[in-house]
């Protein structure tokens, strides 16, 4: 039996985490739940849902996998859960992809492809 294995291990920490970012903000639902946060200041789910065509279900599994990568956080008030943008976490986001630009910008000029 020949078991498979994760290969990620292979890249480096900062190629991951570039990767990790840009899969989470890959759905353009996720975007745009993070501007509605970042715009008012703080979220509860039904006002995400207002503003936005999607179904509750919808923006709270989206909700989830941004809560999950550390990009918002999520606070009980009573039933309802109040989102915020995650300040810290968006920096190294932004830093982790700025990076990867950054080193391909510094390739510019060398494309095989002329």
């Amino acid at each position: 039996m020949v078991m498979a294995f994760n290969k990620k291990a292979e890249f480096s920490k900062k190629d991951q985490k570039a990767a990790e970012v840009a899969k989470v903000l890959s759905h353009p639902a996720r975007i745009a739940i993070l501007k509605t946060i970042a715009k008012r200041g703080v979220c509860v789910c039904g006002e995400i849902v207002a503003i936005l065509p999607l179904a509750q279900s919808t923006i709270s599994n989206h909700l989830k996998e941004l809560l999950d990568a550390g990009l918002i956080s999520g606070e009980l008030d009573g039933l309802n859960c109040c989102y915020c943008i995650n300040w810290a976490a968006i920096k190294k986001s932004h830093k982790a992809i700025l990076d990867v630009f950054l080193e391909l910008e510094n390739r510019e000029g060398m494309d095989c492809c002329k």
